[in-house]
């Protein structure tokens, strides 16, 4: 861009900032803006600088041949364009860093309170705010996070997700703090009921929805490849729709046909791995063959 080509001839011809701005007649905080893209110099600056670097104003531009016949003053218009996009896009990542730091802090506060509060009520309420806050957080947030290409109905499916989440784990924290003071009490049968319940409407949930989701880095199959290509993301959450339902007749089938919770909490698992390895790894052998 304009300012690294100005940084880069400059030092090319071995000018301080100070040398250059007192040559130019303007003060070397106005040269930095301009080096580091802040701000970009009229036409009329933009020729001495062109003269003091012994520079082509077109070659400080960027422009090929053809471009060469442009007015100047609509190119550094364009510039200018490009620059204040450019430092939006900073400003909207740095505040999205600021948000995500604020929603690991409050990640690392619950995993203290699980080590340190012995109390186990007080502990599920302390680690249901911290969760809360976090996802409200999120909910919040959701454009931030989210690229400004994502259509209203991907939005909505993410708000959609977001609640669901929030809504799950505040159910689950409340019968978990409820089991723990014995108001209430499940019998064998009941529990076995609850945890494929459980299992299957996320399956179903999360299935209809996965291949809504657009890509992002915050809600949805977050594997190390999924989040770095777009086009990976994508299958690997239309894979996950694919597959939904007929896991979870299988789920349910196996869980039907024994009657011992721990084999049920084992079937529940072996179904979790394969409703995230199936997809996982077709995806990664898709991203594998297309970066290598």
């Amino acid at each position: 861009m304009l300012g690294d080509n100005i940084k880069k001839y400059r030092r090319e011809r071995e000018y301080t900032q100070e040398e250059l701005s007192a040559k130019l007649h303007v003060v070397r905080q106005t040269l930095s803006k301009w080096e580091n893209n802040a701000s970009v110099p009229d036409a009329e600056v933009l020729i001495r600088i062109s003269r003091a670097l012994e520079v082509p104003v077109s070659v400080l531009l960027d422009l090929t041949p053809e471009e060469e016949t442009v007015d100047l003053t609509d190119e550094l218009a364009r510039v200018n364009e490009e620059l204040a996009e450019r430092n939006q896009q900073l400003q909207r990542n740095t505040l999205a860093s600021q948000k995500r730091g604020q929603i690991v802090f409050l990640s690392f506060a619950a995993l203290m309170v699980v080590i340190l509060v012995d109390n186990p009520l007080a502990s599920l309420l302390l680690v249901g705010a911290c969760i809360a806050l976090s996802l409200l957080i999120l909910y919040r947030n959701l454009s931030l996070f989210s690229e400004s290409t994502v259509s209203i109905s991907q939005m909505k499916a993410l708000k959609v997700v977001t609640i669901f989440n929030a809504v799950f784990l505040i159910v689950l924290l409340a019968v978990c703090g409820l089991l723990q003071a014995q108001v209430i009490t499940l019998t064998a049968q009941q529990e076995q009921w609850l945890l494929m319940g459980v299992f299957s409407g996320l399956f179903l949930f999360f299935g209809a929805l996965s291949p809504r989701l657009p890509y992002q880095r915050h809600t949805g199959l977050r594997l190390p490849w999924t989040v770095r290509d777009e086009d990976t993301w994508n299958l690997a959450h239309r894979i996950i729709g694919v597959i939904s339902l007929p896991l979870t007749l299988l789920y349910l089938a196996a869980a039907f046909s024994v009657s011992d919770m721990e084999l049920i909490g084992t079937i529940s698992v072996i179904a979790l791995m394969l409703y995230i390895g199936i997809p996982g790894v077709i995806s990664l052998v898709f991203f594998w063959r297309k970066y290598h």
